[in-house]
């Protein structure tokens, strides 16, 4: 079974942005092949990663929805509406040389997330198998752990700004995933976007009294700044010797050992 990485926080505070700097750190250390899951309604993942994604879950899913009014149909005739959606299930998936990505995406207008939701966990299921690494990037605050989305997670990564509203936040989450009986075997918290990768004594406080485990302390970048303003993909286009490659790996590096 692959080993499952979830990380999880409130909106805004960076963590796609960690995920792509993750996906790459895998790879590169020939940790791969990488299963990369874009789980955010709102997702951006691929745009940090730099690849362009077909289809998403959410669109395959309009798309079915939508076919009984369409003239001519989508599906071919003589095939069931079940055995095109797994057909198509298949083209959701982008293939890169060393991860795959898989985008939940959105529904168009107003509904629940329900079925989505169950699309994104039936083909986590199905394809995990495959990998040696399984990566979620988890939509802002906390639907897919309470919807049980993810039923099998070996590393919980919680990030958070250096605020104490975040901390307090990311204590939320982690006492649902205690809640929850997720049972990660490790779960801790990175702070990103630190000023000069330091934190003030109020927000150690708070860290102290939610009780999580403090793994990292990411500092805030020009750079990463300059390259979301600039449309460019972060985790391409980072300096190598970027101070905040080095705070990610030496986290996550004691996180997994």
């Amino acid at each position: 079974m692959a080993y499952t990485i979830a990380v999880a926080g409130k909106g805004g505070v960076g963590k796609t942005t960690l995920c792509g700097l993750l996906i790459q750190y895998l790879c590169e250390k020939h940790e791969g092949p990488v299963l990369a899951v874009d789980a955010d309604a709102n997702s951006n993942l691929n745009e940090v990663l730099g690849v362009d994604v077909e289809v998403t879950l959410g669109e395959i899913r309009e798309e079915i929805e939508r076919s009984e009014m369409m003239n001519p149909s989508p599906i071919p005739a003589g095939m069931s509406k079940q055995d095109y959606m797994a057909f198509r299930m298949n083209s959701a998936l982008t293939e890169e040389d060393d991860y795959d990505l898989l985008v939940m995406g959105r529904t168009q207008g107003s509904g629940c997330y329900c079925y989505v939701n169950g699309l994104l966990s039936a083909q986590v299921a199905k394809l995990s198998g495959q990998y040696r690494y399984v990566l979620v990037d988890n939509e802002a605050g906390m639907e897919h752990i309470s919807r049980g989305i993810l039923p099998h997670v070996d590393a919980m990564i919680l990030v958070s700004d250096c605020s104490r509203r975040g901390i307090q936040a990311v204590g939320r989450i982690a006492d649902l995933v205690r809640e929850c009986k997720l049972n990660p075997k490790v779960m801790g918290l990175i702070v990103n976007r630190a000023p000069e990768g330091k934190l003030n004594d109020g927000v150690r406080e708070e860290i102290e009294k939610q009780g999580l485990n403090l793994i990292g302390v990411v500092p805030h970048s020009d750079d990463v700044y300059e390259l979301d303003c600039e449309g460019e993909p972060t985790s391409l286009k980072l300096p190598k010797d970027s101070p905040v490659r080095s705070a990610l790996i030496g986290a996550v590096e004691k996180l997994l050992n």
